[in-house]
């Protein structure tokens, strides 16, 4: 069910910073049409951390109601605090997700058997689905294959985002949490390699402003044909990177932006792309052939 091109969807707002629900609906509509194998909203992508509790929650209700079963949809519901996880665990629930993304947590440092109990207590607290999403790079814990592996026998710790840039640890986590076991990258540059080892989707940023070649992409390397992926890689590749030459949400904005999708305004502490960035932008979407 989870699997191929998943966009960590932004969360558009109109340009004096308020949730744009129209945008958003435009959004959904336009990923279903495009071919998005799943949508996952309010994540770090749809700027979760400026989100009131009450903005968090609507735009999952929204996105669920919009999206009407026809794919699935990943709710972000990770904290720090076991206890907001919980709740917001329970509240994707309640709004009718397909699973919840839940981030290790960050800035409190939890040990290896910290993460255990913080997962476990997650998992029995509701009925829903649950993705790991391990990314040390912002949350500076990073949860090991062997952790992972004990967390994958419960039974609703279904997959991981992986966002450790490390290719290894597709084959790692196979070997400790089996091979049914949802491996998703996190990382849109690696995402090639991601599902040569084993992978079997992306949750992406880049799927945001073309979700059509993401789609593709996946489809390739999920029949095996990895010639035909390359040929999408190499016209993805300056996108992946030009957008993530500053925080990826405003480069992603930005390029939705151009593509009249919705505004590039982001809450602070983000800010407005640089001259430079944006040239870098608009040519990698000359290059990807989206304008």
């Amino acid at each position: 069910m989870f699997r191929g091109s998943l966009p960590a969807l932004v969360t558009p707002f109109t340009p004096d910073g308020e949730l744009d629900l129209p945008a958003l609906e435009k959004l959904v509509e336009w990923h279903v049409d495009q071919g998005s194998h799943g949508l996952v909203p309010v994540g770090t992508t749809g700027e979760s951390p400026t989100l009131s509790h009450e903005e968090h929650r609507q735009v999952i209700e929204e996105v669920v109601r919009m999206a009407a079963g026809r794919i699935p949809v990943i709710a972000g519901a990770g904290s720090n605090s076991t206890r907001e996880g919980i709740g917001l665990v329970q509240h994707a629930q309640a709004a009718g997700a397909d699973a919840a993304l839940v981030v290790t947590p960050y800035y409190n440092k939890p040990t290896q058997a910290g993460l255990i109990a913080h997962y476990t207590a997650l998992h029995d607290a509701s009925d829903l689905p649950i993705i790991i999403y391990n990314i040390p790079g912002r949350s500076v814990i990073d949860m090991t294959p062997d952790t992972m592996g004990e967390l994958a026998r419960l039974p609703r710790i279904i997959g991981v985002k992986d966002a450790t840039g490390k290719l290894e640890r597709v084959s790692q986590q196979r070997a400790a949490c089996g091979k049914d076991f949802v491996q998703l990258s996190g990382e849109d540059a690696t995402a090639l390699g991601f599902n040569a080892h084993g992978g079997v989707g992306c949750i992406s940023v880049t799927a945001n402003v073309a979700p059509k070649l993401c789609a593709e992409f996946q489809e390739a390397t999920l029949a095996g044909d990895y010639a035909r992926a390359l040929d999408y890689q190499d016209r993805l590749m300056p996108l992946h990177e030009a957008i993530f030459v500053e925080p990826g949400v405003a480069g992603a904005k930005y390029a939705m932006s151009r593509l009249g999708l919705c505004s590039d305004a982001v809450r602070l502490p983000l800010v407005a792309l640089t001259d430079a960035t944006k040239a870098r932008i608009d040519a990698a979407l000359v290059h990807a052939g989206l304008i």
